[in-house]
């Protein structure tokens, strides 16, 4: 399953005064089981671009294709039920997603709405409430009661409880300690490899490097890079130019290569830049 977009453009409050261009002349494709990055600044356009996924906003211009699906601006909400089946939004702010009256009920809503059945949809949702890692006992108390990165654990099993096909993420480490970042993080790698494609926004080019291999840029409402992080990460001058951060793997193995250490590649991960390393020391160790 795929998702493609066609110079797609997004104005917001078309036809007043606070018109504003939100995408313009959008273009890319990606792949089914991909796990997709969306990078940019505040403002660039990547929230916007992530609600075209599932139609919550449909183009004033272009086409989008979704699973098949097509999506434009005369879409209508009939047609997007099915979309939305395949599609789930984890969105930046946890609190605006939960409003059932337990952690519970919260995650069942969403395989209840897709059509399980109540047994198969408490199964699901007890599921991903310990593979989130929220314990049994939070499962009766309301979500209001929880701290912000329990919260966001409630938001993301809602979502990865009716398994769409396609998961998209609004800076889902947000609120939630290091462990925990990296704990997420496995679980979304995890449903990629199961043959999911993940989509995620953020603005922390060490997940980013880590975790994906389709890496869009936006700016100024513009895609102005489509590449794998490692050709993006690579040009050192195009990105300073667009003042996008530098992966903390990516600084070191500059530092190495002023002390001499050649690279054929930009390793992009701390253990493939300690293996390269170790390679490198045997070549040297060796002449």
């Amino acid at each position: 399953m795929s998702i493609e977009f066609k110079n797609v453009d997004y104005v917001y409050a078309s036809g007043t005064p606070f018109q504003t261009q939100g995408l313009i002349d959008i273009s890319f494709k990606i792949e089914k089981g991909s796990f997709v990055a969306i990078a940019g600044h505040t403002g660039s356009g990547k929230s916007t671009l992530m609600q075209h996924f599932d139609g919550l906003l449909l183009p004033s211009k272009g086409e989008i294709t979704v699973a098949g699906e097509q999506i434009n601006a005369n879409t209508s909400s009939k047609s997007l039920k099915a979309i939305r089946k395949k599609v789930g939004l984890v969105f930046q702010f946890p609190e605006n997603q939960l409003f059932e009256e337990t952690v519970l009920k919260d995650v069942m809503f969403g395989p209840l709405n897709f059509g399980f059945s109540e047994q198969k949809a408490k199964e699901q949702a007890v599921e991903w409430i310990k593979k989130v890692g929220l314990s049994e006992d939070m499962m009766d108390k309301s979500p209001f009661e929880l701290s912000g990165g329990q919260m966001r654990r409630v938001a993301i099993a809602g979502v990865m409880a009716y398994e769409p096909e396609i998961l998209c993420l609004d800076e889902p480490a947000a609120g939630l300690d290091p462990e925990g970042q990296k704990q997420m993080f496995e679980i979304f790698k995890d449903y990629q490899r199961a043959g999911h494609t993940v989509i995620l926004i953020s603005h922390n080019m060490d997940d980013i490097s880590e975790y994906a291999d389709d890496m869009l840029v936006l700016e100024h409402g513009h895609l102005i890079k489509h590449a794998c992080p490692q050709e993006i990460f690579s040009d050192q001058e195009w990105v300073k130019k667009h003042y996008l951060d530098e992966p903390a793997t990516s600084r070191l193995t500059r530092e190495l290569q002023k002390g001499g250490f050649q690279f054929s590649e930009m390793p992009l991960t701390i253990e493939s830049l300690v293996s390269k390393v170790a390679n490198e020391l045997k070549k040297k160790g060796a002449n």
